[in-house]
């Protein structure tokens, strides 16, 4: 049971609004001293205005009284009788309470948002609160970690093969892709891997951008940049119709359907036949019908104009609907990386930075002293190089490793692959893992050798061709042979085997 008449909640609604109003423009001009601040302080800019709008929401619906209840109210206040009604609702109040004296006195809005921006700003511990869940690559909304999306682009058949840096610089020029590699993998690439990261990761990076709304507009764009075919990457076929069907007659040097007649009928039907149109009637009639398809796309035409083949009719529409649907998910890619430049551009100064710092040397580092590594625990997100006199690798959090974890994973080891074009590895755990990699793989195939279990942890070219001959000799040697292993039996029961048998049926011993 309630007490509140419908203006009552009508002006709490009020109250609400007008506070998270004050609330989001406090915020808003309170300086931020790291980045950590500032998204933390728009995903509380992005909780409010959210509450700003189901509040909004809530008293428009009141004010529509579909019901009819704020009219009743009202009149009932204004009418003849509003002392009565007055006295009425006080006498409500008072019995109200004492019969739920359970039920705990509302606190003022004011407090209320005190305690909730209290809460948003800090933990129980007086930590800063996490608002947004980022992974230790992406350093809370400064970098891209598109790692996953790499390995799915690799295993891409067609596509140019390119290392990490190379591939956070060319990722979203997908216009460069020519059309036919655009693939059902490359499909999935787009739709379960890179569009959803990128966007997922927008989300909690910025989250005060509507980009719902921007994605709708980018796709309105889309279709008119697709009907004019003037869409990056996804040119609109020119030259005609006879052009994209592969006819052997070339339209552009008749410039009326008579002088077209005066090739013949059977060159008129052979053009015909090659678009899959109707060649049959008179000369009149096939050279009418092949001059209407000059400086025309296919698309463009007449259906009745074909000859009925359902099937090819609904594989290209179908292959025509994939294309324009993979376009699309393009254009929104465009536009999200757009939004996220300043992140990307980050990235791959972090990523240079790194590899830089981690840099493979082949010095002995056996020699270098002793020691643990100074710890600095200041905030380096605004901060230069750091200080590494002993060239150690970066960890995920930008600083170098430990040296006893460097001596623990023998990073100071080295192995050279010859099969891999020389490339080395550092570590013995990164050493035994590139056997199963790609780069190791495709060295195999170069030599024409599969890359299976008998050749794990050899990197000599020479010992790998001598292994694989030897492995095809003994599979030569276990090979079943009918002429010495196939046994007959002779009339006298003697067990001979096939050589000797045909030798004796030859000399009619048997």
């Amino acid at each position: 049971m309630s007490i509140d008449s419908i203006l009552e909640q009508q002006r709490r609604y009020h109250e609400e609004r007008e506070r998270l109003m004050d609330t989001m423009t406090k915020e808003m001009l309170r300086k931020k001293a790291t980045h950590r601040e500032q998204i933390n302080s728009e995903h509380m800019v992005k909780l409010l205005l959210d509450r700003y709008a189901e509040t909004s929401a809530r008293l428009k619906e009141s004010y529509d009284d579909k019901d009819g209840s704020r009219k009743k109210e009202i009149e009932a206040l204004s009418g003849p009788n509003e002392f009565t009604e007055y006295y009425t609702r006080l006498k409500n109040i008072r019995q109200y309470y004492p019969k739920n004296s359970s039920e705990e006195i509302a606190i003022p809005m004011s407090i209320e948002y005190e305690q909730f921006m209290k809460q948003l700003q800090e933990t129980e511990d007086g930590e800063p609160l996490a608002l947004a869940n980022f992974t230790d690559e992406e350093g809370y909304g400064r970098f891209l970690d598109l790692h996953l999306c790499y390995e799915t682009y690799l295993n891409i058949k067609g596509l140019e093969k390119l290392d990490y840096l190379t591939y956070l610089q060319k990722f979203d020029r997908l216009f460069e892709i020519p059309k036919d590699r655009k693939t059902h993998e490359y499909r999935q690439y787009l739709f379960e891997h890179l569009f959803p990261y990128l966007l997922d990761f927008l989300k909690r990076c910025k989250p005060l951008i509507n980009i719902d709304k921007d994605l709708t507009h980018i796709r309105q764009e889309f279709e008119l940049k697709w009907d004019q075919g003037i869409f990056p990457g996804w040119p609109k076929e020119t030259g005609g119709a006879l052009t994209k069907g592969g006819a052997p007659l070339d339209l552009s040097g008749f410039s009326s359907w008579e002088e077209l007649a005066s090739v013949g009928l059977d060159r008129l039907k052979s053009a015909l036949s090659a678009l899959g149109m109707k060649c049959g009637g008179t000369l009149e009639e096939r050279a009418k019908r092949l001059f209407t398809t000059k400086d025309k796309s296919v698309e463009d035409l007449d259906p009745s104009l074909f000859m009925k083949d359902a099937n090819k009719t609904k594989r290209g529409m179908k292959d025509t609907l994939r294309h324009k649907e993979i376009a699309g998910m393009e254009a929104q890619i465009y536009r999200v990386v757009d939004l996220l430049s300043e992140q990307r551009v980050a990235t791959l100064d972090n990523v240079r930075r790194k590899q830089a710092r981690a840099g493979e040397t082949h010095s002995d580092e056996e020699d270098i002293g002793g020691g643990d590594v100074s710890d600095d625990d200041s905030d380096t997100e605004e901060s230069g190089m750091i200080y590494n006199p002993k060239n150690l690798p970066v960890g995920w959090d930008g600083k170098p490793i430990p040296y006893w974890l460097y001596k623990l994973h023998g990073l100071n080891m080295y192995f050279n692959c010859e099969i891999c074009g020389n490339h080395t590895y550092r570590g013995p755990k990164a050493f035994q893992r590139h056997f199963s990699e790609w780069r190791h793989a495709h060295g195999m195939r170069c030599l024409g050798i599969p890359n299976t279990a008998h050749f794990a942890n050899i990197t000599s070219i020479e010992d790998a061709l001598g292994l694989w001959n030897k492995i095809k000799s003994n599979k030569d040697d276990e090979r079943w042979k009918p002429e010495t292993e196939e046994e007959f039996e002779d009339s006298m029961g003697n067990v001979v085997n096939k050589r000797t048998y045909d030798d004796l049926r030859k000399q009619g011993l048997l």
